[in-house]
């Protein structure tokens, strides 16, 4: 029986930029942004850097959907040589792209397979690196969705934020709470657990965020995740345009879980839009056996 041929996509919120997705045999779906009412698309025109300018000039910065058109042409395109896709968009808890995709993939008599498994940056990378290995190890498109989905609580994400002012700005805290916290230099922690992103805790200092975070983590490796093992736990670090603390972070973070691979990478341009510069995360994935 002829094994199919499946491509695997997922979009620039992954952390996969053009450059890697082509050496992982991935398709890579640039995000879209508005910046003063002109759209750019993340890893295409706009880099990591001119994004940053831009957010520190003050420009209107604002996420947006891939159109229809564009997802749609990716799909047929890819169909002409593969027999299925794989589609993994990131969180529809964070986004509406996932379930547009799961919309727009009827037309497609069952070959597009969208994937809704809550992932987002670093485990949405891992998600999609399982997916190629899946794929290479002869799973259908339908059953490479089915194990993305059952896994996808299988992971977690805590994230320290170094101002409030971006969360403010896009109206997900009130500017009351946003000047209390600037005025008592609070640093909020954030967790992603599934859906939704939700406050976690309150750090005084960036020493104790990080403590705060490498703490919630090994929690989860040990309570819900079956230990913090390396052959158990794929272990990343991500960031906002701070590279030098991310890696400081990861040898700190290497005296709790020796031994680790910690894969660091900077969190896509669509998070970074919310939360700001400065922000540093930990997640963790379950390895698949």
């Amino acid at each position: 029986m002829k094994l199919a041929n499946i491509a695997i996509i997922t979009d620039s919120n992954s952390g996969i930029t053009q450059a890697q997705a082509k050496e992982l045999g991935i398709h890579v779906l640039p995000m879209p942004f508005m910046i003063n009412d002109v759209t750019y698309f993340e890893d295409i025109d706009l880099s990591q850097e001119q994004f940053y300018d831009r957010l520190a000039a003050g420009d209107s910065v604002v996420t947006s959907q891939p159109s229809p058109e564009t997802v749609m042409n990716l799909w047929s395109n890819l169909l002409k040589d593969f027999d299925e896709v794989v589609h993994i968009p990131m969180s529809s808890g964070l986004s509406g792209s996932c379930q547009s995709a799961l919309m727009l993939a009827r037309e497609y008599d069952g070959k597009v397979h969208v994937v809704n498994n809550q992932r987002i940056s670093v485990t949405q990378r891992q998600s999609a690196l399982d997916a190629k290995k899946l794929a290479e190890e002869g799973k259908s498109g339908q059953e490479i969705k089915d194990f993305l989905e059952a896994d996808k609580y299988n992971s977690s994400i805590y994230i320290m934020l170094d101002t409030l002012y971006y969360l403010k700005k896009g109206g997900r805290i009130t500017p009351a709470a946003a000047a209390l916290g600037t005025l008592l230099k609070l640093k909020p922690v954030l967790q992603i657990q599934g859906e939704k992103l939700d406050a976690f805790a309150k750090a005084r200092t960036t020493t104790q965020g990080k403590s705060l975070m490498t703490t919630a983590i090994k929690n989860d490796m040990n309570n819900r995740l079956g230990g913090a093992d390396r052959d158990n736990i794929w272990l990343q670090i991500a960031y906002t345009h701070n590279v030098e603390m991310a890696l400081t972070f990861k040898e700190e973070l290497l005296q709790t879980f020796p031994n680790f691979d910690v894969h660091v990478a900077p969190l896509s341009l669509s998070v970074a839009c919310h939360i700001g510069p400065g922000a540093l995360a930990v997640a963790c994935c379950k390895k698949n056996k």
